[in-house]
């Protein structure tokens, strides 16, 4: 994903689309055009079986060894009103056979299943792009509900692009009239018909879709193989319809990915295999409590499936006993995790300052979605940072750490457990719904790549009072991290006071005085600026006086927009931060070496704000609240227009 022998030509490409000249399929009278990139979005009804047309589709081009990105886009309801706009789904993949950051800003393939699925896609379709649409559902009631007087199949509005009209339900309906099966169960196929059109047309494996669906459907054989049927028939529909004369190829991306096992994984996977292996590497239990909530939800499903690496995970009645129930997993000696979204911090705040006054491990796994309050569940955004770094009563400061990529989520889980565990302090993880369902290749590390976590408990006296008798205090601290010791309940000898009322330093007593409280403070406080990070590194092979700064998922928009920059002969700089409290040591260093810094972010410029107050810099923001990440042209262009200003 990151060679740098192929990225600088990878995202040359997007916004483009290079085919070498037709050359005959072996054995047939078809033509086969050799794509380098090809950007495809399916949609539909919520009910359509778009994103498992979507994920079937990217499975299998990992399985083939291309580069991708996937962007889905779902509604928040649960189902939408069939056919109307609000209630469209799609799902658009990238993938090349070099390096590539994002999803691709247009597809150059649209997968319309109804008249609300085009309507609602046809803007990002660039003219001559290719759209394939089910003509079966264009009746004149299902346009009206999408405001089409007289059908966009018909009125000469598509004749710009390079339409095929395929009765999609019609002829699923015909590949399964020997099932037995209701209209209704065989026209749920149509997604499958689709699928191996589509598989027909890139030159996707077949195999790994027929296991999976046979094994998806193992209780209803007669289903199983009706999917497995229509699959075939949409396949062989591409084969010998005269409508798609061309099919395409792109090869693996072997120049993309350094030597090693790879497989396709969407964020909120990769994080929940980071905290397995952080609860492995410390030799601690995994708890996690937690409350189901989207987009993060999928990680309490993960880790429920694994309780033979030691995993527990509590299901609770609401977010606060999620999060209580994992700071008492953690006062109990386990590496105790909570997950949530920016709604569910807001209920956890009060235990999140009881884990810093505790000063027990515990990670805090917010999937940022759009607000406020339920604002937009199934979209996208940042805008819970200053909620990380600030949403507490009184100066609790809590670690902030935040992944760029899908991938990255692993890595990420694995720091922020590093960090709660040699610091004893709970910290905050920031991944958003862009990378909690988007997926892309993943190195599978071996386990000796894998960093070293194992923490000591406490077992014994750790002071001596003046008269020789030693006693154990909880709140006697490291003289390298502060953090304090952990003291498992049980452990004789080593009793103490928890609770939320301010503590004594080193005893643990309560403390009213305000001498004391002063130093708690301070010393907590030092305590989270001194946590070691790695310095950022800057990407700036041109000695730009434009630095553009990022942090989280913006990091492939970002790059994609760099790399275009600089193909087109501009200088800029790139650096991104996956720590954000406290920052790298050099970050202040490195801000003043550049006359612009420029923040995009996808909030109203909550780094900006950070960078501003700390650094005293005159950091520009670019921001967007749309739901949806940045697209890359976009970026590009206002960044050009900062570098030229």
């Amino acid at each position: 994903m990151t060679s740098q022998v192929s990225s600088e030509a990878g995202e040359a490409l997007v916004g483009e689309q290079r085919s070498a000249p037709a050359t005959p399929h072996h054995g047939t009278e078809k033509e086969v055009r050799r794509l380098d990139r090809v950007i495809i979005r399916f949609a539909g009804d919520s009910g359509d079986g778009m994103q498992l047309t979507g994920d079937r589709f990217t499975s299998e081009t990992a399985s083939f060894g291309n580069d991708l990105s996937t962007l889905p886009n779902f509604p928040a309801e649960i189902r939408a009103p069939a056919g109307t706009l609000p209630g469209v789904s799609s799902f658009q993949l990238h993938f090349a056979d070099h390096d590539i950051l994002t999803p691709g800003d247009a597809p150059n393939v649209l997968v319309a299943m109804n008249p609300a699925a085009l309507k609602a896609n046809l803007g990002d379709v660039p003219r001559g792009g290719e759209i394939i649409v089910n003509t079966d559902e264009f009746a004149k009631r299902a346009m009206a509900k999408v405001g089409y007087t007289v059908s966009p199949l018909e009125d000469g509005s598509l004749d710009g692009y390079r339409v095929h009209p395929v009765p999609l339900t019609t002829l699923t309906l015909e590949a399964l009239k020997d099932f037995g099966l209701s209209r209704k169960e065989a026209e749920r196929s149509k997604n499958m018909f689709a699928l191996g059109l589509l598989s027909w047309m890139y030159h996707r494996p077949t195999e790994g879709t027929e296991t999976f669906l046979r094994q998806k459907f193992a209780k209803k054989p007669e289903i199983a193989e009706a999917n497995v049927a229509a699959f075939r028939a949409g396949w062989n529909f591409g084969e010998t319809t005269e409508d798609f004369a061309v099919s395409y190829e792109v090869a693996p991306a072997t120049r993309a990915f350094p030597t090693g096992t790879y497989r396709n994984i969407s964020g909120n996977l990769a994080l929940s295999y980071g905290l397995i292996a952080a609860g492995r590497q410390a030799d601690l239990p995994l708890y996690l409590g937690s409350y189901p909530i989207t987009p993060a939800s999928d990680i309490l499903h993960e880790l429920s499936k694994h309780k033979n690496f030691g995993v527990r995970t509590f299901q609770a009645e609401d977010e606060i006993a999620g999060i209580g129930a994992a700071l008492g997993a953690a006062f109990g000696g386990s590496l105790a995790v909570t997950t949530t979204s920016g709604p569910g911090v807001a209920l956890k705040s009060e235990t999140i300052g009881l884990a810093v006054s505790l000063e027990l491990p515990l990670l805090i796994v917010d999937i940022q979605r759009g607000g406020p309050s339920t604002g937009l569940p199934t979209k996208t955004e940042q805008a819970d940072l200053l909620q990380a770094m600030y949403g507490r009563n009184g100066e609790a400061p809590v670690p902030v750490v935040a992944p760029k990529t899908p991938a990255d989520c692993f890595d990420a889980a694995l720091d922020a457990a590093r960090i709660a565990l040699t610091y004893r302090t709970p910290v905050f993880l920031l991944s958003d719904g862009y990378l909690a369902n988007g997926s892309e290749p993943w190195r599978v590390p071996e386990v000796d790549e894998l960093p070293d976590l194992k923490t000591p408990f406490a077992t014994g006296p750790n002071h001596e009072l003046a008269d020789g008798t030693e006693v154990f205090w909880p709140y006697k601290r490291d003289p390298e991290t502060l953090a304090r010791p952990w003291a498992v309940p049980g452990t004789p000898g080593l009793e103490h006071r928890i609770g939320g009322i301010e503590k004594q330093d080193g005893t643990g007593n309560i403390s009213y005085d305000p001498a004391n409280h002063e130093f708690m403070v301070r010393t907590r406080q030092a305590k989270v600026d001194g946590i070691e990070v790695p310095d950022v590194e800057v990407d700036d092979p041109d000695g730009a006086s434009t630095l553009v700064l990022g942090w989280g998922s913006t990091y492939g928009p970002i790059t994609a927009a760099v790399r275009r920059i600089r193909r087109e002969g501009g200088a800029i700089a790139q650096t991104h931060l996956r720590h954000l409290n406290p920052f790298p040591k050099n970050l202040g260093e490195v801000l003043e070496r550049y006359e612009k810094v420029v923040i995009p972010e996808m909030n109203l410029g909550q780094l900006a704000t950070l960078v501003r107050a700390k650094y005293l810099v005159d950091a520009r923001s670019h921001t967007q609240v749309n739901g949806m990440p940045f697209k890359a042209e976009q970026l590009a262009a206002a960044l050009k227009e900062v570098i030229d200003a």
